[in-house]
């Protein structure tokens, strides 16, 4: 995906760290207010979601949530565009 121009994210990759810094882990009390909500607005900032094959309540909670957003949603990594390189300055 990188090589596409995509920076993958997992909404896990930010929750779980905010978790540990309020001394909670992902089976806490504490776990429904911040992995769900992290991944929703993680993906506010999101272009598409690639839902990987599994069971998995939380990814299709996150592929309803970047359809009602019209965000595209694929189920391979081929399937995904390239993005042309931008420019810095």
């Amino acid at each position: 995906m990188f090589a596409a121009g995509h920076i993958p994210v997992i909404g896990e990759w930010v929750a779980l760290p905010v978790l540990r810094s309020a001394g909670a882990g992902p089976t806490d009390p504490l776990a429904d207010q911040v992995l769900y909500p992290t991944a929703e607005r993680l993906l506010a900032h999101c272009d598409a979601v690639l839902r990987l094959p599994g069971e998995s309540a939380g990814a299709d909670q996150d592929v309803a949530h970047a359809r009602r957003r019209g965000l595209p949603v694929y189920h391979d990594v081929d399937q995904i565009p390239h993005r042309a390189p931008q420019e810095t300055a």
